[in-house]
């Protein structure tokens, strides 16, 4: 029941950020009927990607002794650096064969993946006189999962660049921001709902997602938990959107039957004109105010992993009560957090500040810097602790959303929008495998380090953002864009 309300409350905050985003182009509604069909059911594809990826961190939690924290930080790290190296190649590929193979690719892999882990967890768990090697295996397994995991921010935003002009993709990214968000409950609550399930000695108090699942999967003489489900579910409902893919997404307004506009991004006067992947790279890595986001973002996946993962390994391991409410939902408690840090982002940015994405990251991350140093001295406050680690996330969330989900369409362009978000993108994960490997040994001698890690990538975020304050896609600036 809870989760039917959960979807419910995200269904009509899409539906009211939809509304508040407007219509400035004046799009008629067949057209805007048709995108939603192709957004819609993208951005979830891309939200159960991140449970099919995020669902390490529950099964760690649930593994216990069998992964400590150093065992965690090495295989988090393997996965998130091979999904930052990835975009080097899956970026410009992107750009060659479109969104919607590439999201067809992203998830078919990482189902594939989902279902290896799910099975080498069952052998674990099950056959130990295997002696499975569980760091170097998950470590392997996992990174391959984060290849195919790094066309997901790809795919969407370059489909999405040829559907949303600029004047647009503030709203957008507020959209964006809701689907992380809900993605991050699926990966958390979701996960630990599955894992709570799928125990020899369940709670007593199941849900009915829960009771339904116990029922189907765990016979009465169970002898183990069950927990290569918290791969094997995310496995089967990747396959699934795959195939809903195929026959309903759609690269361009013209393959569904619409007519093709001029976004007004930095593609404007190059829709004729073909590029070499040398030539593409090269317009990314030359553009300062792209290569000034990748850095932002870097910082951005260094504090939202940061917080994310390791507020809930910490609220396990100092014995914070299964009850506690920041340990209960801490998943819906981020999606309701970057919701809101996506929607404040995308509206301020097209209703305040002229589409401009610069303004927006550095409020954010002002509300960042103030946050990071306040965690010092209060986590030994639980609740206190709890407010502060939601209250990182939604400006987290609503810098990342903006910045590479919106900018990077806008400075990238409809012709190299996969390259210049494997860029930022691949910036964010080489942040979270920083982290991932810091924190993992860090967190095994002190906790009261693990926020000190944190303050310094907060105070440089704001630096860089305040760089691209006025920042604007090329078109605007010679009048031929929005206004």
């Amino acid at each position: 029941m809870n989760t039917l309300i959960t979807l419910g409350i995200v269904a009509l905050v899409l539906f009211l950020v939809s509304r508040a985003a407007g219509n400035p182009l004046n799009h008629d509604w067949a057209f805007r009927r048709r995108r939603l069909l192709n957004w819609l059911p993208l951005g979830l594809t891309y939200a159960f990607l991140y449970m099919g990826r995020y669902n390490l961190t529950e099964s760690k939690n649930a593994l216990g002794n069998l992964m400590s924290n150093a065992d965690f930080g090495i295989i988090f790290a393997a996965g998130t650096l091979t999904y930052a190296c990835s975009f080097l190649i899956n970026g410009p590929l992107t750009d060659r064969i479109g969104g919607r193979k590439a999201i067809l690719i992203g998830a078919s892999g990482a189902a594939v993946m989902n279902a290896v882990l799910g099975v080498v967890t069952y052998l674990i768990l099950t056959r130990p006189a295997l002696g499975i090697n569980l760091v170097l295996t998950f470590s392997i397994v996992y990174a391959l999962n984060m290849y195919f995991q790094s066309f997901g921010a790809v795919s969407i935003v370059k489909v999405n660049s040829n559907w949303f002009h600029v004047r647009e993709r503030g709203g957008f990214g507020g959209i964006f921001g809701v689907l992380i968000s809900l993605g991050i409950y699926f990966a958390f609550d979701w996960s630990g709902a599955v894992v709570e399930a799928v125990r020899v000695k369940a709670p007593q108090q199941l849900d009915l997602f829960q009771g339904l699942l116990r029922k189907i999967i765990v016979g009465p003489d169970a002898t183990h938990d069950q927990l290569w489900y918290v791969f094997f579910i995310p496995a089967g409902i990747l396959a699934a959107c795959a195939i809903f893919e195929f026959f309903v997404l759609r690269d361009h307004p013209s393959q569904a039957g619409l007519k093709d506009f001029d976004t007004a991004d930095a593609s404007s006067g190059e829709e004729n004109q073909t590029f070499s992947t040398v030539e593409v790279l090269r317009k990314i890595l030359t553009n300062k105010t792209i290569l000034t986001i990748a850095a932002i973002e870097f910082c951005s996946g260094v504090l939202r992993n940061g917080i994310m993962h390791w507020y809930r390994i910490y609220s396990k391991q100092i014995g914070l009560p299964k009850t506690f409410l920041f340990r209960q939902h801490w998943g819906l408690l981020l999606a309701i957090a970057g919701s809101c840090g996506g929607i404040f982002a995308g509206l301020l940015s097209d209703k305040v500040f002229g589409s401009r994405r610069g303004p927006v990251a550095a409020l954010l991350y002002g509300m960042m810097v103030a946050l990071t140093v306040l965690m010092i001295f209060v986590l030994k406050l639980d609740y206190v602790l709890g407010v502060v680690a939601v209250l990182m996330s939604m400006a987290v969330i609503g810098v990342h959303g903006m910045l590479s989900g919106t900018a990077t369409m806008d400075f990238g362009g409809r012709k190299a929008a996969g390259t210049a978000v494997g860029v930022i993108d691949g910036f964010v994960y080489l942040g979270t495998g920083v982290q991932s490997l810091a924190l993992g040994f860090i967190t095994s001698r002190d906790w009261q380090f693990w926020p000190i890690f944190l303050v310094p990538f907060s105070i440089l975020g704001l630096v860089l953002a305040f760089k691209i304050w006025r920042a604007f896609p090329g078109p605007a600036k010679k009048g031929t864009g929005a206004h």
